[in-house]
C-alpha cells in the first residue's frame, strides 16, 4: 500500500507527477484553491483585527473527503502545488482542511515537471513558508476589500453588474488616459528630403538622406523646405567622409512572463490569457513520443531572468556542439534594471535543450508548438554570442548642407542564427565599395515630402503588459486575468490588436477617479505592491499593511455614499416614442453601455440603439450628428441617415468651418483643429463649449 501522498493542483500536472513516482507514492490534485472567502458576505471581520474567515469552495466538499481519506492512510503527505505565492497560500490551505497531523505534512516545490526536479524535491522537502502565505492573503484581502466596497456604488450610480478592482482600475486608467492623450494629440507638420545620386561606375542610384549642416537641421514647413531646395540649386555634391566600423548587437535575455507574453503577442497574436493557458500546458506535461509524459518548460510565472548553473551549461555544450564553439556566449547574462526580483524562479526555458521543436512538433498542437518554439529559440539564444555587424556611413557635402547614407551588412549572425526579433535585418544592406572621399556624385533627382507627426499608439495587450511591469503594477501572475477581467466586463474592447475604451469603461473610470483617486493612482498601487514585496521578504507584517489600507479606504466609501445620496439616479426620460406601446422611451445602462427601453417593463419590452445627438450637422448631407458604438463598444460619431450617409468620424466634430480651407473642424481636448491635416489650422474651442 501506498505510503506517501503527493497532491498537486491540476489534474494535468497530477499525471504527469504520477509516472516519475514509484509504487509507494500516491499522486492526487487540489483542481486548484480549496478554501475561500465566502461569495455572499465580505469575510473579513474588521472588528476583530481583520481575521479573515475562509469557507470551502462550493462544489469541493467531495474532493476534500476523498483528499482526507487518503491524508489518513499515509505516513507523509507533500503538498506539491506550484512554486510561487499563490501555490504556497494553496498548500497552507490544504494543511487547514485535511484536518490531519501537521508533522507529517512536507512542502515541495520544483520549477520544471520532469522525473529529476521532482524526485530531487522530495529529498528537499521543507516547511511551509509563512512569508508567501502572507502576501498572498494579504493580496486577495486587499483585492476583496477593494472589490465589495466600491462595487455596489458602482451598481448604485451606473448600474448592476459592474465591478472594480484594484489593480483593474488602474490598468483601467492608463487605458483611459492614453486615449485623452490621443484625442487631445495636434499633429504637426514636418519635411524629409531624400536625394538621388549617380555613382560612376555603378547602376543602381544612391540614396541619402539630408541631414543639416554641422547639426541636424529640422524641416518645420514648406518655406523652410523650399529655402533649401534653393539653396541646393548649382551644389557640386561631393563625398566628405566614408567611416567603417563594427557594431555589436547583444543576445536578449531570456523570456519572463512579461516579456513572454508581449512578444508572443508581438509574433503569433496571441492573447496575454491565450499565452498563458498554453504555457500552463508545456510546464504541466505533454505526452512526448519515446519520452512519456514530460514537463517542456520550466514554471511560467516568473520575473526573473536567471537561468540554473546545470540549464546554463548544457545549454553552452549543445550550442557548442550543434553551431560551433565561436557561438557560444563568453559571458554571463546581467539582470536588466535595478528592480526587485521574485528569484525564487528561473527566468521560462526549456526543461532540455536537446528536445528541439522539431523533435516534438508531432506531440504538440500547432500552437503549443509555436509558443514551446519561440520559448526555445529565445533561451537558445540567450546563450549564444553577439551579432558583430560591419557599418559603412557616408558624408555627402553640399555647400553648406550634409546628406547621410549608412548601411551594415552581418559579419557574424551570432544569436541570430536561432533567433530574431523584428527589425532584425540578417543579411544588412552594403554600400558600393567604389565609394571614397573627395569622389564627386552626380544629382538625379530630390524628393521633398512632406509628414506629420502621429499621436501615441492605442495600447495593445502587449503593450499594456510592459506599461505595467515598468509601472511595477500587478505581478507575473496578474498580467493576463487584469486584462482578461476588462474585456469582458467591457471597459475595453479588443480590435484586431488595440485596445480602445468603451463608453462603459469611460463612466466607471471617470467615477474611480472622482471618488477614489488614490485606488486609480499608479504609484499608489505600485507602493502597495512593494509593501506585499516586503511581506513575502518578512520585513512587514501582513496585517500591518492591511490595518493601514483600511481605514483610508473605508473613509473614501463612505463620503463617495454621501455625494451620492445627493444623485437622484432616475431614468432619463426621451422624446423617442416606443413602437410598442406609445410610451416615451428612457436610457437605461447594459453590459454594452447605454440603449432605450420602455418604460412599460415588463408588460412592454422593446428597446432600441441610443444614439446621442451633438447639435452639429453632417457636413456631408446636412443631417445631425449622433454619437454611436461599434459592435464592441468603442464610441464614435457618425450621421444619423446612414447607410444613406456614410459620414463617420472618431473625433467629435465641431459645429464651426474651418477660416482657412472651409472643412469642418474637430475637438481635440480644449482645442479646435481643421478636420484636413494637411491644412494644419488650429484654434481655442470657447470656453462655453468645455
Amino acid at each position: 500500500m501506498a505510503k506517501n501522498l503527493v497532491i498537486v493542483e491540476s489534474p494535468a500536472k497530477m499525471k504527469t507527477v504520477k509516472k516519475f513516482l514509484g509504487a509507494n507514492y500516491t499522486v492526487e490534485a487540489s483542481n486548484g484553491h480549496v478554501r475561500d472567502f465566502p461569495k455572499s458576505q465580505f469575510g473579513i471581520d474588521v472588528d476583530n483585527d481583520f481575521e479573515p474567515k475562509y469557507i470551502t469552495i462550493r462544489g469541493k466538499g467531495e474532493l476534500l473527503a476523498k483528499l482526507r481519506k487518503e491524508a489518513k492512510k499515509a505516513d507523509k503527505i507533500y503538498l506539491a502545488t506550484d512554486p510561487d505565492r499563490e501555490g504556497e497560500a494553496i498548500s497552507w490551505h490544504l494543511m487547514q482542511a485535511l484536518k490531519t497531523d501537521t508533522a507529517k505534512m512536507h512542502r515541495i516545490t520544483f520549477n520544471e515537471v520532469t522525473k529529476t526536479a521532482v524526485k530531487a524535491s522530495i529529498k528537499q522537502a521543507r516547511e511551509l513558508d509563512m512569508n508567501l502565505v502572507d502576501a498572498q492573503q494579504a493580496r486577495r484581502m486587499l483585492d476583496r476589500m477593494v472589490g465589495y466596497t466600491i462595487s455596489p456604488l458602482l451598481w448604485a450610480k451606473v448600474k448592476r453588474g459592474l465591478s472594480a478592482g484594484r489593480v483593474q482600475s488602474v490598468a483601467l486608467r492608463i487605458i483611459c488616459d492614453r486615449e485623452d492623450e490621443i484625442n487631445a494629440f495636434i499633429p504637426e507638420e514636418y519635411w524629409s528630403l531624400e536625394g538621388e545620386f549617380q555613382v560612376k561606375g555603378e547602376k543602381k542610384p544612391l540614396t541619402a538622406k539630408f541631414y543639416g549642416t554641422d547639426k541636424k537641421l529640422p524641416i518645420r514647413n514648406r518655406q523652410e523646405m523650399d529655402d533649401i531646395l534653393k539653396n541646393l540649386e548649382d551644389c557640386k555634391y561631393e563625398i566628405t567622409e566614408v567611416k567603417k566600423g563594427e557594431r555589436i548587437k547583444n543576445a536578449p535575455l531570456p523570456f519572463t512572463t512579461s516579456t513572454l507574453q508581449q512578444e508572443a503577442a508581438k509574433t503569433l497574436n496571441f492573447s496575454t490569457q491565450k499565452t498563458m493557458r498554453l504555457a500552463q500546458q508545456l510546464y504541466e506535461g505533454v505526452d512526448v513520443k519515446g519520452s512519456g509524459t514530460v514537463g517542456l518548460i520550466s514554471y511560467l510565472r516568473t520575473d526573473s531572468t536567471r537561468i540554473s548553473e546545470e540549464a546554463d551549461a548544457a545549454a553552452r555544450t549543445y550550442i557548442s556542439e550543434q553551431y560551433g564553439s565561436d557561438y557560444v556566449s563568453q559571458t554571463e547574462k546581467a539582470i536588466k534594471n535595478g528592480q526587485k526580483i521574485q528569484d525564487a524562479h528561473e527566468a521560462i526555458r526549456p526543461t532540455d535543450i536537446a528536445r528541439t521543436p522539431v523533435l516534438v512538433k508531432e506531440s504538440l498542437t500547432r500552437d503549443q508548438f509555436r509558443l514551446y518554439q519561440l520559448i526555445w529559440r529565445r533561451f537558445a539564444a540567450s546563450r549564444m554570442a553577439p551579432a558583430r555587424y560591419e557599418t559603412t556611413s557616408v558624408k555627402i557635402g553640399a555647400g553648406e548642407y550634409v546628406f547621410t547614407v549608412a548601411a551594415s551588412k552581418v559579419a557574424f549572425d551570432g544569436f541570430m542564427s536561432v533567433y530574431t526579433e523584428e527589425g532584425d535585418d540578417k543579411k544588412g544592406n552594403v554600400l558600393s565599395q567604389s565609394l571614397e572621399k573627395g569622389m564627386e556624385l552626380k544629382l538625379k533627382e530630390l524628393k521633398p515630402e512632406q509628414h506629420f507627426t502621429q499621436p501615441p499608439a492605442h495600447y495593445t495587450e502587449a503593450s499594456l503588459v510592459k506599461t505595467m511591469e515598468e509601472l511595477g503594477i500587478g505581478r507575473p501572475s496578474t498580467y493576463a486575468p487584469t486584462i482578461t477581467t476588462i474585456i469582458s466586463r467591457r471597459y475595453v474592447s479588443k480590435e484586431q490588436k488595440n485596445l480602445y475604451v468603451t463608453e462603459l469603461g469611460e463612466v466607471v473610470n471617470n467615477i474611480m477617479k472622482q471618488a477614489f483617486p488614490s485606488i486609480v493612482d499608479v504609484n499608489f498601487t505600485a507602493t502597495m505592491e512593494g509593501l506585499l514585496d516586503c511581506v513575502e521578504a518578512g520585513t512587514v507584517q501582513w496585517k500591518t499593511v492591511v490595518r493601514n489600507f483600511y481605514p483610508d479606504l473605508k473613509h473614501d466609501v463612505d463620503e463617495a455614499e454621501k455625494e451620492l445620496e445627493k444623485v437622484d439616479i432616475q431614468d432619463e426620460v426621451t422624446d423617442v416614442i416606443c413602437d410598442n406601446c406609445g410610451r416615451n422611451m428612457v436610457i437605461k445602462y447594459g453590459p454594452h453601455g447605454r440603449f432605450l427601453a420602455c418604460p412599460g417593463f415588463p408588460d412592454c419590452r422593446n428597446t432600441k440603439p441610443y444614439y446621442e445627438k451633438i447639435g452639429v450637422a453632417c457636413p456631408k448631407c446636412g443631417g445631425e450628428i449622433v454619437m454611436k458604438k461599434t459592435k464592441k463598444g468603442r464610441k464614435y460619431y457618425g450621421c444619423e441617415n446612414n447607410p444613406e450617409c456614410d459620414f463617420m468620424s472618431w473625433q467629435k466634430p465641431s459645429a464651426k468651418k474651418c477660416p482657412k480651407c472651409g472643412n469642418y473642424m474637430l475637438e481635440k481636448g480644449n482645442k479646435l483643429v481643421c478636420s484636413q491635416e494637411t491644412c494644419g489650422y488650429v484654434e481655442q474651442k470657447p470656453k462655453d463649449e468645455d
